[in-house]
């Protein structure tokens, strides 16, 4: 009897021992998650000193030859970039240490572009928005090997718009673009109306958003425990520049932002909550003017904003929380908690006065489904889209040149995701069945699509056909499209077929 009741008292023990250990470990995990969850939101509005004045990316040179064709020159290359007092930051950039000089070319002009990569890795420069041929799209079949040069050129066929340029190498994306290697590419259409501010880093100015995390000196580049999104800063920049501020000297002034970050998403708005006038998506002007107090951007998207000052007042460009409708864990760990002071713009005591808006921009010519003769479906996913990962060597789709279709896209993968097509201007239909609001109305390449979303986007792909070369689609969530969310299609001639050589592994041009 004894023997029985050491046993059973041994057992109480050891099951009082386990349900402690129990206790404990249920105590140390909540209490991790419970540090990793109040630590992970970056509430820096309101901290920014705004002591280092904008930096205004110089406006390329470029020759023009014999047959009229503009030719600009962009070089590749490493460098250092003091981006913080007396510390200096290896970068990449494109002619100078860190990002690149703003192109600019109008609507008819034939362009090439002598792109030189000094760098000691291969890359690409793909035109991000821009309507060219697909050998000169700039994507992973067309890297420019270290010591190798590469010459695309195309006839600008499309309307005014704010583009940009950046890497595209299969797997590299992401940190490629975060050491520098981005820049605009404006163009210029004489359709564009009267009225808007227009001289360039006067009352017209670039603004390149990215956010950044120092390790002493050094870039820090790797991704923090829980972020799936992929890489989020703790601080933001623009145009290189640390907590800046840019002087006004104009009633009007128009910001083009670009999100140039590689995953994180921006809410716009100022700090004192002032109407300010959206005018441009993706791909040029609305229709109208539109006023708001808030502008989403995810990475790769553009937005060209009117913002009215008073003389000498100020006023702070600030990024607000996301509202997007995430679940507790992909708001807090996306990013979508964090707020930034962007840019502060500081108003002369006198103003030169600017003309008023025009009520009309353009009207939009894209099409609207209606002559749609096929429809897609994209469903997204980190595993891949519609269930495939990326392979350079799989024609994932072949589309007619000259038709329209209309693409569904999808987002059920519990996070946060955006859709960038290459070759194409979009059209939204609809948004979870509903029209699209304001500010999604103009033309697009590229949309945000949270998770539980459909979009439902209507395209005309006017060539030139190339079965051999595709262009590609994908997220723009740069970890995400590194890891394989990415597709690629070929635009063919009626009764063609895309090429059985579409090249598994990209060909690297050399001198």
């Amino acid at each position: 009897m004894t023997k029985r009741r050491t046993v059973r008292a041994r057992w109480k023990r050891v099951l009082v021992v386990l349900g402690a250990l129990a206790g404990a470990v249920v105590v140390a995990v909540g209490g991790l998650f419970t540090w990793l969850y109040t630590g992970a939101d970056i509430a820096a509005a309101g901290t920014a000193r705004f002591e280092r004045e904008l930096a205004v990316p110089p406006l390329a040179p470029s020759t023009v030859e014999a047959d009229g064709t503009r030719v600009f020159r962009l070089r590749m290359q490493e460098g250092e970039t003091e981006f913080l007092a007396s510390r200096k930051t290896p970068t990449w950039g494109f002619n100078g240490s860190y990002l690149g000089p703003t192109l600019r070319a109008a609507r008819g002009e034939k362009v090439r572009v002598d792109v030189s990569n000094t760098l000691p890795e291969a890359s690409t420069v793909h035109w991000h928005g821009m309507h060219l041929p697909a050998e000169a799209d700039g994507g992973p079949h067309q890297t420019v090997a270290p010591g190798g040069t590469w010459s695309p050129q195309w006839t600008v066929d499309q309307p005014a718009a704010t583009l940009w340029y950046h890497p595209h190498p299969h797997g590299a994306t992401e940190t490629h673009v975060q050491r520098g290697l981005a820049g605009l590419f404006l163009l210029d259409d004489d359709r564009t109306p009267a009225g808007l501010p227009h001289r360039y880093g006067v009352d017209d100015v670039p603004v390149i958003v990215q956010d950044v995390r120092f390790d002493g000196a050094r870039l820090d580049h790797g991704h923090q425990i829980m972020r799936n999104v992929g890489f989020l800063g703790d601080r933001t920049m623009v145009n290189g520049t640390l907590d800046p501020y840019f002087t006004v000297r104009d009633e009007l002034v128009r910001l083009r932002v670009l999100n140039a970050s590689t995953a994180r998403v921006y809410t716009f708005g100022f700090d004192d909550d002032r109407q300010f006038t959206h005018i441009a998506t993706d791909g040029g002007l609305l229709e109208a003017p539109s006023a708001t107090t808030r502008l989403r951007l995810s990475p790769g998207e553009r937005a060209e904003i009117v913002v009215r000052m008073a003389p000498g007042g100020r006023t702070v460009l600030r990024s607000y929380p996301l509202d997007a409708g995430l679940d507790f864990w992909n708001q807090r760990f996306g990013g979508g908690d964090d707020t930034f002071d962007i840019l502060q713009l500081r108003a002369a005591d006198t103003l030169r006065p600017s003309q008023p808006l025009p009520d009309a921009l353009v009207r939009n010519t894209l099409p609207d489904g209606k002559d749609s003769v096929r429809e897609r479906s994209f469903d997204l996913d980190l595993s891949g889209i519609n269930g495939r990962k990326m392979d350079m060597g799989r024609v994932d789709g072949t589309v007619v040149r000259g038709t329209a279709e209309t693409w569904t896209v999808r987002n059920d993968d519990g996070m946060p995701h955006n859709f960038h097509v290459h070759e194409v201007q979009f059209r939204i239909l609809d948004v979870n069945g509903q029209p699209p609001p304001p500010h999604l109305r103009g033309p697009k390449d590229t949309v945000f699509v949270p998770s539980g979303t459909t979009v439902r986007l209507a395209m005309r792909f006017d060539g030139p056909a190339d079965p051999d070369t595709p262009y590609m689609y994908h997220c723009h969530l740069l970890y995400h499209e590194d890891e394989g969310m990415m597709g690629q299609f070929v635009v063919v001639e009626p009764g063609q077929q895309p090429s059985p050589r579409i090249p598994s592994s990209p060909g690297a041009h050399h001198h």
